[in-house]
């Protein structure tokens, strides 16, 4: 029997779940995307072998976001646009996370606080990289965020890919080798003062909201606590070393960019009533083990992480930023003395992309070998 996928679940469960939790618009849109994907809602496309006649069938995928079924190509896509940005220095990856007591504020908020990541994120690493104390450069950085925890728990936090050197106000370059040039501690506390400097102005402006778990900071009080807490408590943000090499690079923010709260290769088994799934046990080295949850819940989670509508959640800075990226890496390369890696997928068309990353001939015939006609557009039906 075949492994459960992500729109079984849905397939099974999701007429329950509707009848106990009101999803928004974009959560209900992601949710129809995900039961109907491949299955010839979204039209198909009909190819007739050359040679034996034999009729193939490709259905449409949906191309959402949050559906696991079609991140492989998207993420290859962009995979292959950042090897021309990425050049022979060190690298280090950097997370910023926010204490567990605001995640109720920031699910009702999601967009103006998913935003204060970035911002509080952005404002630290330009603040702290131009200082001559630590590096006195401009870096280059790719901030993405992650709303999950390995057990589809509600777990903001942002993900930056961040160049280890930059350039000096007189376009020099800079670098400390493989030595992260920030100190943790200080990041830890410039963090916490910007993030909470944009969540007490958005405060003060009235355009916080408060459902649900977090309907008890309404209160003046109740919230001036939260944030007095917040103040004397130590964020921690965690730097992982270096890669080793730009191809490391490139692979390594294929994990990070196009990941959904869980994928299908997770997924270990369903029920009536169930699902079965894999997921990281922190307390214990991050060692596998099975979470059980009913299939409701597990639709609730997942639904917990769709991003609001048109949300860009990965972003540029600096050296990286698309106004100046071109003519600023073209210095650092020239200053390096490295090369520029040319894209690989940009020219291709789909058969020969599909042929290059996968090795699947989509012109070929599957029962006879031969060669298969131009594709037919097949419209789905309207009732």
């Amino acid at each position: 029997m075949n492994k459960p996928t992500v729109q079984d679940i849905f397939n099974r469960f999701y007429p329950a779940y509707i009848e106990q939790y009101s999803p928004s618009a974009i959560q209900m849109k992601t949710a129809h995307n995900i039961i109907n994907c491949k299955t010839g809602a979204y039209g198909s496309n009909i190819s007739i072998c050359e040679d034996c006649g034999k009729i193939h069938i490709h259905h449409n995928s949906c191309r959402n976001r949050c559906c696991p079924m079609c991140q492989a190509i998207p993420k290859e896509l962009w995979m292959d646009a950042r090897r021309e940005d990425v050049l022979d220095a060190p690298y280090f990856h950097l997370v910023f996370t926010v204490p567990d007591i605001l995640n109720p504020v920031i699910l009702s908020n999601q967009k103006l606080l998913y935003d204060a990541l970035y911002h509080a994120a952005s404002a630290t690493i330009d603040e702290l990289a131009t200082d001559t104390k630590y590096l006195g450069a401009k870096v280059g950085y790719i901030c993405i965020l992650h709303t999950w925890g390995s057990e589809m728990n509600f777990h903001p936090h942002i993900h930056t890919i961040l160049l280890g050197g930059g350039l000096t106000a007189k376009n020099q370059w800079k670098d400390n080798g493989n030595d992260f040039f920030l100190p943790i501690q200080v990041i830890s506390k410039v963090f916490r003062g910007k993030y909470l400097d944009e969540l007490k102005l958005l405060w003060k402006e009235e355009k916080l909201q408060f459902y649900g778990s977090s309907e008890k900071y309404r209160n003046h009080y109740v919230f001036q606590e939260l944030l007095d807490t917040c103040y004397t408590m130590e964020w921690v943000p965690y730097c992982k070393k270096t890669f080793n090499g730009a191809q490391s690079v490139i692979n390594y923010l294929g994990k990070y960019t196009h990941r959904i709260a869980i994928s299908n290769y997770r997924i270990i088994s369903m029920d009536e009533q169930t699902v079965t799934f894999s997921v990281k046990d922190y307390h214990n080295e991050g060692k596998w083990k099975n979470l059980t949850l009913s299939g409701i819940e597990f639709i609730r989670r997942f639904l917990m992480h769709v991003p609001p509508k048109r949300f860009v959640r990965i972003r540029h800075y600096g050296l990286l930023c698309s106004r100046t990226k071109n003519k600023k890496l073209t210095i650092c390369r020239n200053l390096l003395g490295c090369q520029k890696y040319l894209s690989k997928l940009r020219e291709m068309e789909m058969p020969q992309m599909l042929e290059h990353l996968y090795g699947i001939k989509a012109c070929i015939c599957k029962t006879c070998g031969g060669h298969l006609g131009k594709p037919q557009k097949r419209l789905p039906l309207r009732c």
